[in-house]
């Protein structure tokens, strides 16, 4: 399903246009104070601003080159959404992959002469048959399909987003898990020529690379837990993970890392990248929940990114694990999610 929408990514003011910055779609509260966060740590300075400004090797106004492609998929409405989709427009530039700036709209800017191809994907660890994916393989090994679900931001915004992919659970099964699989572990690919953002941890907003993800494997096995290799019917921009990422969507965002090279099933429960650099704010299970506020901002609300203006304060309810609580809430039976957040 393709939307068209007019809507830019730039904005005019007082007769001049700049590019849509992370401010202008999340609540400048939060905003600023995640912002604090990085800047206290010393990750946001005057390299920032340079960065910000296109400086050190990175125009802002670079043209885009990356080209998707179309996808055939198998259509599936099982697990969709009645919601309204956001604009394929404001799935595309407004983004966060620190690999590629830690502005809103820079991994759009900045991503557009990543290569995909070739690519590997390794599936290891505690597994009876390890194996690898090439580039190819992560179209052709599975049947995709076409799941809409709602994308919930730990910053207090959200969107709703037709992914192209196949079932993480199917990719598991294939590698024949030993009984002594009980996390999965994910790894973004660490590539600094091509990811600026790695390069530096000023520049990649203070973040250890390679990024790091994981999950319980009952979480990774839930028919949910999806593996994305496109959007709105074609391929995924790079900016959107290409070519291939996770999308857990009663999870926030930042759990669904993008641009996987490697998952791996272990015993012991993995190291994530935002648990590492602030626990107390980012925890490993890190699911939507409205009652449990971030420590400088509420999640009770958030602010959805429709097809209205840039400034439209479209702000509904947040609700418990983004709205897919009949099919998880169980995988959490016993728990405290006050401490185990």
């Amino acid at each position: 399903m393709l939307i068209k929408d007019n809507d830019k990514t730039q904005i005019s003011e007082n007769g001049r246009s700049r590019m849509l910055t992370e401010a202008d779609v999340t609540d400048e509260s939060v905003y600023r104070r995640r912002r604090k966060l990085l800047k206290g740590m010393g990750f946001i300075g005057a390299s920032g601003l340079l960065w910000a400004n296109g400086i050190g090797g990175i125009s802002r106004a670079k043209a885009a080159s990356f080209k998707t492609t179309a996808i055939n998929v198998v259509k599936s409405n099982a697990d969709s959404v009645s919601d309204t989709l956001t604009p394929e427009s404001k799935v595309i530039s407004h983004n966060n992959f620190y690999e590629f700036g830690a502005q809103k709209h820079e991994p759009a800017e900045n991503a557009q002469d990543f290569k995909v191809d070739p690519w590997s994907l390794t599936v290891s660890g505690e597994v009876e048959k390890p194996f690898t994916l090439d580039y190819q393989q992560l179209f052709t090994l599975f049947d995709l399909e076409e799941r809409i679900y709602r994308l919930r931001c730990v910053e207090a915004w959200s969107m709703v987003v037709p992914w192209l992919g196949f079932e993480l659970g199917k990719l598991i099964k294939r590698a024949q898990p030993t009984s002594k699989a009980k996390y999965v572990a994910f790894k973004t690919l660490y590539d600094p020529d091509q990811m600026p953002g790695q390069s530096s941890r000023f520049l990649g907003g203070g973040i250890e690379y390679p990024y790091v993800e994981g999950l319980r494997i009952d979480e990774a096995m839930n028919p949910l837990s999806l593996l994305s290799v496109g959007l709105y019917g074609k391929t995924l921009p790079p900016q959107n993970g290409a070519p291939i990422r996770l999308v857990v969507p009663w999870k926030y965002g930042f759990k669904s890392i993008k641009s996987i090279v490697e998952i791996t099933l272990t015993e012991k429960r993995p190291p994530t990248t935002w648990n590492m650099l602030a626990p107390n704010e980012y925890g490993f299970f890190a699911n939507v929940n409205p009652e449990v506020d971030h420590p400088r901002w509420s999640q009770a609300s958030e602010r959805r990114i429709t097809s209205g203006g840039l400034f439209t304060r479209n702000r509904i309810k947040t609700q418990m694990f983004n709205g897919y609580a009949e099919q998880v809430a169980n995988l959490y039976r016993g728990m405290d999610l006050t401490k185990q957040y």
